[in-house]
C-alpha cells in the first residue's frame, strides 16, 4: 500500500485521469439506477400504495386491467380477505390553463383502495368531485379547479389530493365508481353499472382462491410486470447499467497496463533487486483499489448534490441500498480491469527488462 500510495502522489496528474473517468462512469451508473428507479415508480406507484397480493381480471385480458371487463359481483364469491373494485378510464384533463393525461380510478370510498388525503377534502363530498395526484400540483393544478376533459362533456371537480399516485407514468383521478360509470358509458351507464376491470385482492392466501370462470387470479407484481413498456424500460437501463460495468472494467484495464508498459525497466530493477511479483502485483491493486474508491466516493456525493438541484419533471429516485451495492460491484470491476498488469508484471523477466 505504501508503494502505491507514494506513485500516486508522485504522479497526481496521470492517476487524476484514471479517477476522473471512474468519477464519471460512476456518476452516469448512479444516476441510471436512480433514473431506473424514479421511472419505475412513476408506472406502479398506485398499485404499490394499494398495498394488495392480487388482482381479478378476465383471461383475455392479457394481464391488462384497460383491457379487463367483469362484474363487480365477482369480489363477494372469490371469498378473499378484502376485496375492492376498480373502474378505469384514461383522458386529458384541462383546468383551463394546463392539459395533463391523467387515468381515472372509479372506486368504492369504503374500500381499502381509498386513498389518504394529503391536502383537501378526505371523501368525494360533490358529484364528480376527484381526489388528485400530488404531481398534478407541480402543473398548477389546484384544490377547486373544474377539469375538462377529451372524452366527455361532464366536468370533474378537484376536492383533494393524495401523494403517490401515479399509474403508467399518468397521475391518477380517484372518484365515485358510479361516477366514473357515467363518465364511460354515457347513456347506457345504468346497463354497465355493475361492469368493472378488476377486483384487487388484499389476502395472503391469495393463491388459493378460485378464479371464475375465464378470470385469473394475478399476483400483483406479475401485474405490475406486464404494465406497457414497464419491463421493456426496467431491462434497457438495467443493461445499459451493466455495459456501463465492462466499459468500467475496460477503461482500467488499458490506463493501467499503458502505465506498466512504460514502467518495465523499472518492475524489472525492482525484481532484479528482490522485491518479489507478488508485492509489485499486490501494488497495482492497492493502487487501482484507491483510485476506484476515491473516483466511487466522489461519484456517489456529486450524485446526490446533483439530484438535489434537478427539477420535479425529471423523474430520479435515489435508492441508496441499490448505489452502495452499484459502488461496490464498479471497485469490483475495476480491479478486475488490473489483472492485465497483474499478469504483465509477473511475466517480466529482470535481465530482459535491465537490457531492453
Amino acid at each position: 500500500m505504501f508503494l502505491a500510495w507514494s506513485e500516486i502522489k508522485r504522479n497526481k496528474l496521470r492517476f487524476l485521469l484514471i479517477t476522473s473517468i471512474l468519477l464519471l462512469v460512476s456518476f452516469l451508473v448512479f444516476f441510471l439506477s436512480g433514473l431506473a428507479n424514479g421511472l419505475a415508480s412513476m408506472n406502479r406507484e398506485s398499485v404499490d400504495k394499494w398495498d394488495a397480493d392480487a388482482i381479478l381480471l378476465t383471461e383475455e385480458s392479457d394481464k391488462s386491467l384497460y383491457q379487463s371487463a367483469l362484474d363487480k359481483a365477482e369480489a363477494d364469491v372469490l371469498g378473499a380477505d378484502e376485496t375492492a373494485i376498480v373502474g378505469q378510464m384514461g383522458s386529458i384533463a384541462n383546468n383551463g390553463d394546463v392539459k395533463q393525461n391523467v387515468i381515472m380510478f372509479g372506486i368504492d370510498p369504503d374500500e381499502f383502495i381509498m386513498p389518504k388525503v394529503t391536502d383537501g377534502d378526505a371523501e368525494f363530498t360533490v358529484e364528480n368531485g376527484v381526489i388528485a395526484a400530488d404531481a398534478l400540483k407541480d402543473d398548477g393544478f389546484k384544490i377547486g379547479d373544474m377539469l375538462e376533459l377529451s372524452s366527455s362533456d361532464t366536468k370533474l371537480e378537484i376536492v383533494g389530493f393524495t401523494d403517490q399516485a401515479r399509474f403508467n407514468a399518468a397521475p391518477v383521478l380517484y372518484m365515485n365508481l358510479e361516477d366514473l360509470q357515467k363518465l364511460k358509458f354515457g347513456d347506457a351507464a345504468e346497463i354497465n353499472e355493475d361492469i368493472v376491470n378488476a377486483v384487487v385482492i388484499k389476502d395472503k392466501n391469495w393463491s388459493s382462491l378460485k378464479a371464475p370462470d375465464d378470470m385469473e387470479i394475478i399476483e400483483m407484481e406479475t401485474f405490475i410486470e406486464n404494465l406497457p413498456g414497464y419491463t421493456e424500460q426496467n431491462m434497457t437501463l438495467t443493461y445499459m447499467i451493466y455495459f456501463l460495468f465492462v466499459i468500467s472494467a475496460a477503461i482500467v484495464a488499458i490506463f493501467l497496463y499503458v502505465l506498466t508498459v512504460q514502467k518495465i525497466s523499472m518492475f524489472g530493477l525492482m525484481k532484479a533487486q528482490g522485491i518479489s511479483s507478488g508485492y509489485l502485483a499486490k501494488s497495482v491493486v492497492a493502487q487501482t483499489f484507491i483510485l476506484a474508491l476515491i473516483g466511487v466516493v466522489v461519484g456517489f456525493g456529486l450524485t446526490l448534490l446533483a439530484g438535489s438541484f434537478l427539477p420535479s419533471a425529471v423523474p430520479v429516485q435515489f435508492d441508496l441500498p441499490t448505489m452502495i451495492i452499484y459502488g461496490l460491484i464498479l471497485i469490483v470491476v475495476a480491479i478486475l480491469g488490473a489483472v492485465i498488469s497483474v499478469w504483465t508484471i509477473i511475466r517480466i523477466d529482470p535481465l530482459e527488462a535491465i537490457g531492453g
